[in-house]
C-alpha cells in the first residue's frame, strides 16, 4: 500500500526591520547633529567673544579722520601706528609691562606655594577645625577690595612699603592664596588615601611626603592655580592705583587709566591703549590654554 506523502514548498521568510537597528541609526545621527549644533554654538560664542577685540584693533589703527568720517565698524582707509606709538611713549608703557610681569609673576608663585601649604595642613594633615579654616578662607576671598584697603594702606605706611611693589606682592599673594588654599584643600580631599599610607609605610616624612608624592601627581591643578592668580594679578586695578602713585611704579591697568585721565587722547589713542593694556593678557591665556585644559580635566585622582 503506497503512501501518501505531501511535499510542502519552503517559503522564504521575509526579514524583519531589528527595532535596536532603528534605534541605533536614530541615536548615530542624533548625536552627528548635536554634535554639529554644539560646534556651531562654540562658534557662534567664540565671534561674540572676539568680536570686541577686532573692533579695538581696527579703531587702533586708525587716523583720528578716518575714524570720524566713516565710524567705528568701517575697515581702516590708510591703517598707522601712529596711535601705539603716541601712547606707548606717553606712558613708557615698557616699564608698565615690566611692572605688571614682573608682579603678577612673583604673586603667582608664592600664592601657590602658600596655598599648597595651607591646603596639604588642612587637606592632608590632622588639623582640628580644618572645615570651618576652609570656610574662612572661603569668606576672606569673597571680601571687596574697598573693604580692606584702609587698613592695608595704613600697615604699608608704618612698615615703609607705601609705593613699593613689594607692598602690592604681599597684599595679593595674601589675597590670591585665600582663594587657592581652598581650591587645592578641596582637590587633595580626593586625593588616593593608599597612595598616602604607602609612602608612610616606605619611611616617608611630612617634607618628602609633600614633595616627592603630592607635588607631582598635583601639578595640573598647581598650574592652573598659578595661570589663575597671574591673569587675575595683572588685571588688578583698585589696590595697585592707591599703592603704587609714582610713574615708574605703575602697572598696565593703572597707567592705562591714569594715562586717559591726564592727556587729551582721541578715539584712535584710546582703542590703541585698551589693544595694548588686553593685549597681553589675551596672548598670555592663548599660551597657556592647554596647561588649563589639562588642569581642568585632572578631575578625580581615583
Amino acid at each position: 500500500m503506497a503512501a501518501n506523502i505531501t511535499i510542502t514548498e519552503e517559503r522564504p521568510v521575509p526579514r524583519r526591520s531589528r527595532p535596536g537597528r532603528r534605534r541605533s541609526i536614530r541615536s548615530r545621527v542624533f548625536d552627528v547633529v548635536q554634535a554639529y549644533g554644539v560646534l556651531l554654538g562654540l562658534l557662534a560664542l567664540l565671534v561674540v567673544m572676539f568680536a570686541p577685540f577686532a573692533i579695538i584693533a581696527i579703531n587702533a589703527v586708525k587716523t583720528p579722520t578716518d575714524l570720524a568720517a566713516n565710524g567705528p565698524l568701517s575697515l581702516p582707509q590708510n591703517p598707522t601706528m601712529d596711535n601705539i606709538v603716541t601712547f606707548w611713549n606717553a606712558v613708557d608703557f615698557g616699564g608698565a609691562l615690566r611692572n605688571s610681569f614682573v608682579i603678577s609673576l612673583l604673586v603667582a608663585v608664592f600664592a601657590t606655594i602658600l596655598s599648597l601649604l595651607n591646603a596639604f595642613a588642612l587637606g592632608i594633615g590632622n588639623v582640628r577645625g580644618a572645615v570651618w579654616l576652609l570656610v574662612f578662607f572661603m569668606l576672606a576671598n569673597i571680601l571687596p577690595n574697598e573693604a580692606i584697603v584702609y587698613p592695608l594702606y595704613y600697615m604699608a605706611k608704618f612698615f615703609g612699603l607705601y609705593n613699593t611693589q613689594l607692598a602690592v606682592v604681599i597684599i595679593f599673594t595674601v589675597i590670591q592664596s585665600a582663594f587657592g588654599t581652598y581650591f587645592i584643600a578641596s582637590v587633595m580631599r580626593a586625593f588616593p588615601r593608599e597612595i598616602l599610607d604607602a609612602a608612610r609605610v616606605d619611611g616617608c616624612g611630612k617634607v618628602q611626603l609633600l614633595v616627592r608624592v603630592v607635588v607631582p601627581i598635583m601639578s595640573p591643578s598647581l598650574a592652573v592655580l598659578m595661570v589663575f592668580a597671574f591673569i587675575w594679578t595683572w588685571n588688578e586695578f583698585y589696590l595697585p592705583m592707591v599703592f603704587l602713585i609714582s610713574n615708574s611704579q605703575y602697572t598696565v591697568p593703572v597707567a592705562v587709566a591714569v594715562t586717559q585721565g591726564q592727556h587729551m587722547m582721541n578715539e584712535s589713542q584710546v582703542a590703541a591703549s585698551a589693544l595694548l593694556g588686553v593685549l597681553p593678557c589675551v596672548l598670555f591665556f592663548l599660551l597657556f590654554q592647554r596647561t588649563l585644559t589639562r588642569g581642568i580635566t585632572a578631575g578625580s585622582y581615583r
